[in-house]
């Protein structure tokens, strides 16, 4: 990702936070809270972690990774 891909996939993966805490996202989520951090501050997501989100969140992987479709598949 160059730093433009980068600065939105942090953007939209803060909206999905909402308001919760770094630790109360992961929490959520089930996965380390560093793992979190590193993803808030553009570092490319495991896909495990898509498959997560995807999973607990509904969260679209290509929304959050590109920015298009549908954010919520569900």
């Amino acid at each position: 990702m160059d730093k433009k891909q980068q600065s939105e996939f942090m953007n939209r993966l803060r909206e999905v936070q909402g308001k919760r805490s770094q630790r109360r996202f992961a929490s959520d989520l089930g996965v380390y809270q560093q793992n979190v951090n590193r993803y808030l501050n553009g570092q490319t997501p495991h896909v495990s972690f898509l498959l997560t989100l995807n999973e607990i969140e509904n969260v679209a992987p290509s929304w959050l990774l590109l920015g298009k479709g549908p954010k919520r598949i569900r």
